[in-house]
């Protein structure tokens, strides 16, 4: 199957990435199979998670459906088989010189790959994502060489990347749908009507190259679910109490913007949030995150599932979508990751320099990388 509008992300539910409670497990899958019982037909996994714990998680979940009946999406690239932990940095990328060089590249992957669909429990992936790469995997030949022989071994049916965990890598991304976009049939990217800012400065480029999106953090840090209202007290470990002071405030008078236009369409916030995503070019897939706040008052995650689930199939008018831009606008609001004008010194794995490659590619986008993509407040 080809990933489908609305998809199910197993960092979802607070086990593999800390946003609300972690789930128990009997919740945790229950969660799982409440998303496949709505219609959600696109599960997403990624190795490194739970260093393969999610992948184990999700096979047991799907393991109740025919395989045919869904589509399930691998990501690798992080590797912790030979690679050590560097605390919060987490694992090394796989072309780490320190690891391999190209020659090794396929080996990895194969491997990696092999032991992912293992763990979920089937022979072959739909989609097989690069998972977070540094800026070899975005600009390499020997990397998607390696990643065509993955493909052509039958382990997946389509090859994407997906750029991350932070916001950013809007050059790097564009590169590699210039050099690769034969063999890149999606991407991963951040996107929302509060964040539209860098995402959409790839959007031209993913139409161009003829690659799909699957657009993620649809849901803002849960503001679009709702129920994360000012004052919202955030676990230690949790993601969200590491952004800047004020943001949920500020996030929360823009919603009260917006829910006009949620209110016209009958629709919710979340709704409102996929479908403006989903009326962008090249947007397929919306994969917002599902958190269940640990405040009682808050909406159990399974009616965010189904908020997602019945999303209607509506597009928003392109008057709308300006409307709602205007309102989210968020233009030069943090500093971004990947190729920046404001990095010197030796390239780290999330972030280097402006190399005259990537500054003369921003010129044929029209981006100005000293103004699009620095921090500016």
């Amino acid at each position: 199957m080809e990933p489908t509008r609305t998809a199910y992300g197993i960092w979802s539910g607070g086990r593999f990435m800390h946003f609300g409670e972690p789930l128990p497990d009997d919740r945790f899958l229950g969660v799982i199979h409440h998303a496949y019982a709505q219609g959600i037909r696109t599960f997403m996994t990624a190795d490194v998670y739970g260093v393969g714990v999610a992948d184990i998680m999700l096979g047991r979940a799907l393991a109740a459906y025919p395989r045919d009946s869904y589509c399930l999406v691998g990501a690798v690239g992080h590797d912790f088989y030979e690679g050590k932990r560097d605390g919060s940095k987490g694992y090394p990328r796989f072309t780490d010189p320190a690891l391999r060089g190209p020659e090794k590249y396929y080996d990895y992957l194969k491997q990696a790959t092999e032991k992912s669909l293992e763990r979920c429990g089937v022979k072959q992936f739909d989609l097989l994502l690069l998972h977070n790469p540094d800026s070899t995997g975005y600009s390499s030949p020997a990397v998607w060489d390696a990643l065509d022989r993955v493909k052509q071994s039958g382990l997946t049916r389509r090859l994407g990347i997906a750029p991350g965990p932070a916001n950013g890598f809007t050059l790097d991304i564009i590169q590699s749908f210039e050099k690769f976009s034969e063999l890149i049939d999606w991407a991963m990217i951040i996107l929302n009507p509060l964040e539209p800012w860098p995402g959409s400065l790839c959007l031209p480029a993913a139409a161009k190259f003829d690659v799909n999106l699957i657009t993620r953090v649809v849901d803002y840090g849960g503001l679009f679910h709702d129920d994360v209202k000012p004052g919202h007290k955030f676990g230690q470990q949790d993601h969200r109490a590491f952004r800047p002071a004020g943001w949920v405030e500020a996030g929360n008078l823009k919603l009260e913007r917006m829910r006009s236009f949620a209110e016209a369409h009958g629709l919710t916030l979340l709704q409102l949030a996929c479908l403006w995503n989903l009326s962008q070019a090249a947007v397929k897939s919306v994969i917002p995150t599902l958190i269940q706040e640990a405040s009682p008052k808050s909406k159990p995650i399974e009616k965010k599932v189904e908020e997602l689930a019945t999303l209607p199939e509506l597009r928003l008018t392109a008057e709308e979508c300006q409307q709602i831009l205007a309102i989210g606008n968020n233009h030069g609001c943090m500093a971004l990751k990947g190729g920046n004008p404001d990095h010197e010194g030796a390239s780290q794995p999330d972030r280097w320099t402006l190399t005259p490659e990537l500054e003369a590619l921003a010129a044929r986008w029209s981006i100005d990388p000293r103004q699009d993509l620095v921090c500016l407040h």
